[in-house]
């Protein structure tokens, strides 16, 4: 699933292409493309005929494009989904779930999904973590990149949780925008095993791994985000090539970066760990 890096490459695409441009029509070839719109498809094509789209922003894995008033419409990639910026008389991709055509008669928004587990909607905003943000987002917490983002609210907070690290992570309601691949890779740069109480943390080492997310993040946006297949794109169609950089995640058994131990995999949460058992030991007891 696409992580902070990966919909912030999207949405920096869509910055350039559609701020300014007001809406002359839009298309639902997919209802589960829209299933979160509760009003349905017909009220969803309505309310965003003749608006003007803001420039595009970001809360973690979440992007939205502010229209004129107080709406937004609000995108959540899940596993394949792609906005893409296309031609208008280009013909339409496979997937194609929504089209959205702008009255300047240049590239269209399509919103094209394989799997349809991302959707779209048009919403209202609300407010949250010292910005305005849609009203269904406003329990998702500040990510690391936003200027409100409180690092020594989220040590207490982190600390409080009494849970394993690496859950704590990937807890959207803690820290938005991390996902198991560079939780995986901060993990890593920290020297933390995934399972370490985070009540046993103490800030120092909280405030190490909070850099090595924010660090190991922007190498992925510099790179165009992680494509392990041609399902993560950015607007123009194109893969990012981070995966080739990454330290530990998808590296089973091969020599870790920093010591040459064998990378390891472990099972957690339905989903795959991976880690060096050298320079992030498994702690043999809680606490330690």
């Amino acid at each position: 699933m696409p992580e902070l890096p990966e919909v912030e490459v999207v949405r920096r695409g869509l910055e350039r292409w559609v701020s300014g441009r007001v809406v002359a029509h839009a298309e639902v070839f997919h209802p589960r493309a829209i299933r979160r719109h509760a009003p349905g498809a017909e009220e969803f094509v309505s309310r965003l005929k003749g608006r003007t789209v803001g420039s595009a922003e970001r809360r973690g894995k979440y992007l939205w494009l502010p229209l004129d008033g107080s709406d937004a419409i609000l995108a959540h990639l899940g596993m394949s989904g792609q906005l893409l910026m296309v031609e208008p008389d280009s013909a339409p991709e496979k997937h194609l779930r929504v089209r959205i055509a702008f009255t300047d008669g240049g590239p269209d928004l399509r919103f094209v999904d394989q799997r349809t587990f991302g959707h779209v909607l048009v919403t209202a905003m609300g407010h949250s973590g010292g910005r305005p943000v849609p009203e269904p987002i406003v329990h998702i917490a500040a990510d690391p990149f936003e200027a409100h983002f409180d690092d020594e609210k989220f040590a207490s907070r982190l600390r409080a949780k009494q849970t394993e690290v690496k859950r704590a992570l990937l807890d959207q309601s803690l820290i938005s925008g991390v996902g198991n691949i560079y939780a995986d890779e901060a993990l890593w740069r920290a020297g933390l095993h995934g399972v370490r109480p985070t009540g046993a943390l103490t800030k120092p080492k909280i405030a190490e791994l909070l850099a090595a997310a924010r660090q190991v993040m922007a190498a992925a946006l510099s790179e165009g985000g992680t494509s392990f297949d041609s399902l993560y794109v950015n607007v123009n169609g194109e893969s990012g090539y981070f995966d080739r950089s990454l330290a530990v995640y998808g590296r089973r058994d091969e020599p870790c970066p920093r010591c040459g131990a064998p990378i390891i995999r472990e099972s957690f949460m339905n989903r795959s760990s991976y880690s060096c058992p050298r320079c992030q030991p498994r702690p043999r007891k809680a606490g330690l």
